[in-house]
C-alpha cells in the first residue's frame, strides 16, 4: 500500500475509487444483466413457461431492493470495504451453487436469494461512495464510475453465450462465479468511504473556500434522517420514476434475447445485439453525466427517458438485424445516461451522511419495478405469443416517468462543504 500512496500523492484518490468501481461494476453488472442469455436454457431444462422463468429474475429483483437498502445502511456505518467484500463473496457463492442446481425451485435460493445479496447493491453502493468524493464534477464522476455497466454487458453476454454453446449453462455459471470472486474480493480492499479518510475534501480541493457549490436541481438539508428522507415528496416521486425505469430495463434484460431469437435470429446474433447495447451505454453514461452538470439533472434525465420510450416502441416494427442494432445503440446510450444523470440528482437531493441509506431506500422501488417488468413481460408473451403489447406498455410507462420528472421540486442549493 505504501507504493500506492506514493503514486496517489499527486492524484486525487477519488479517481482510484472510480477505477475500482468501474472494474467491480463491469464484473457484477455483467452477472446482473446476463439472465437473458441463460433464459431459454433454463426454460428448456426445467420445462417452464416464459412467466415462470421470468419469476426467477423477478424474485431476485424484489430481494435485491431489500438487500440494497441493508447495504446502504451498512455502508453509512461500516464503510465500503466490508460491504463490497461481502458482495463479491455472495455473488461467487451464488453462481457456483446455481451451476449445481438440478430443480427449478433450487434457483430461487441459489440465484434469486444469494445473487440478490451479491449484486443487489451494485447501484446504491458505488453511487453513494462516489457522491462523497466529488461535488463540482459529480455528474462526470458518477458517469465514469458506472461505465462498468456497459463494459460488463459487452463482455459478459458473448462470453456466457460461448460457454453455454461450448459446454452448458451449468459450466457457464461456475466459470463466471469463480471470476467474480477473483475480481471483486481483492479490489474491495482498495476502497475508502470518503476523502476525509485521507485528509482531503471532495474534488481533491485543499482549502474550504475553494469549493464552488454544486448546481444541482434539488437539494435537501444536510444530515437528513431516514424519517426525513421518506417524508420528502421528491423521494416518492423519484421512487416511482425508478419503478417505471427499472420495469423497462429488466423487461429488456429478461426478454430482449428471447424476443430476438423468436423472430428468427441465432443466439449468437442476439448476444451481439445485447453487446452493442452495452457498448452504446459506455459513452451514454459519460456524456449524459457531463450533460447533467451543464444543463441540469432533470433536463438530462427527461431527455434520456423520452429516447428510451421511442426506442422500445420501435421494437414493435423491427424485424431485421440493422433495426435491432439501431435500437441497441439508441436504447443503450440513453438508458445508461438516465442512470448517471438521475444518480447525480439523487445525490443532490439527499446530500448527507445518510446518502447510502437514501440510495438503498430508492433501490426498493427499482427492485419492485424490475420484478414487475420481467414477470409481466413474460405473462403478456404467454397470453399473446408476442411481445408487441409489452413493448407498447413499457413505452407508455416511460412517458409517465418523464412527466413525473417535471414534478420534482427545485429547492435552494445547500453546499455540502458550507454545512460542515
Amino acid at each position: 500500500m505504501r507504493t500506492l500512496w506514493r503514486f496517489t500523492d499527486k492524484l486525487f484518490y477519488g479517481w482510484v475509487i472510480i477505477a475500482v468501481f468501474l472494474v467491480i461494476g463491469a464484473t457484477l453488472y455483467g452477472v446482473h444483466f446476463s439472465f437473458g442469455v441463460f433464459f431459454k436454457s433454463i426454460e428448456a431444462e426445467f420445462s417452464l413457461t416464459r412467466a415462470s422463468t421470468s419469476s426467477i429474475l423477478s424474485v431476485n429483483m424484489v430481494l435485491a431492493g431489500l438487500f440494497s437498502f441493508l447495504a446502504g445502511w451498512a455502508l453509512d456505518r461500516y464503510g465500503p470495504r466490508v460491504v463490497v467484500l461481502l458482495m463479491g463473496i455472495f455473488t461467487g457463492l451464488s453462481l457456483i451453487l446455481t451451476s449445481l442446481t438440478g430443480a427449478a425451485w433450487q434457483l430461487f435460493i441459489t440465484y434469486s436469494l444469494l445473487l440478490a445479496m451479491g449484486t443487489g447493491p451494485i447501484y446504491a453502493v458505488p453511487m453513494s461512495v462516489v457522491s462523497r468524493w466529488f461535488d463540482r464534477k459529480k455528474g462526470l464522476a458518477l458517469g465514469l464510475a458506472s461505465m462498468g455497466i456497459g463494459l460488463g454487458t459487452v463482455v459478459m453476454a458473448p462470453f456466457a453465450t460461448y460457454l453455454i454453446t461450448s459446454y452448458n449453462w451449468h459450466m457457464a455459471y461456475l466459470v463466471i462465479g469463480l471470476i467474480a470472486l477473483a475480481v471483486v474480493v481483492p479490489l474491495s480492499r482498495l476502497l475508502k468511504g470518503d476523502p476525509h479518510e485521507i485528509g482531503a475534501l471532495p474534488d481533491g480541493v485543499k482549502r474550504l473556500d475553494n469549493v464552488v457549490p454544486s448546481d444541482g436541481d434539488v437539494v435537501s438539508p444536510v444530515e437528513s434522517s431516514i424519517l426525513l428522507i421518506i417524508r420528502s415528496r421528491n423521494f416518492w416521486l423519484i421512487t416511482v420514476i425508478h419503478f417505471c425505469f427499472a420495469g423497462c430495463v429488466f423487461f429488456t434484460v429478461a426478454h430482449l434475447i428471447p424476443h430476438i431469437t423468436d423472430i428468427g435470429f441465432s443466439p449468437i446474433e442476439a448476444a451481439a445485439v445485447f453487446s452493442v447495447l452495452g457498448a452504446a451505454s459506455i459513452p451514454g453514461r459519460l456524456f449524459m453525466g457531463i450533460a447533467s452538470d451543464k444543463i441540469g439533472r432533470k433536463a438530462a434525465s427527461i431527455t434520456c427517458t423520452l429516447f428510451m420510450a421511442a426506442a422500445i416502441a420501435w421494437l414493435v416494427w423491427v424485424r431485421d438485424l440493422w433495426g435491432l442494432y439501431s435500437f441497441a445503440i439508441v436504447y443503450g446510450f440513453f438508458y445508461s445516461g438516465f442512470g448517471s444523470s438521475t444518480a447525480a440528482l439523487i445525490s443532490d437531493s439527499f446530500r448527507s451522511k445518510n446518502i447510502g441509506t437514501a440510495f438503498g431506500l430508492l433501490e426498493i422501488g427499482i427492485g419492485t419495478g424490475a420484478a414487475a417488468g420481467a414477470v409481466v413481460g413474460g405473462y403478456i408473451f404467454d397470453i399473446n405469443h408476442s411481445y408487441d403489447m409489452a413493448f407498447l406498455s413499457i413505452a407508455l410507462t416511460l412517458l409517465v416517468a418523464a412527466a413525473l420528472f417535471t414534478m420534482v421540486k427545485r429547492e435552494a442549493t445547500v453546499s455540502h462543504h458550507q454545512q460542515q
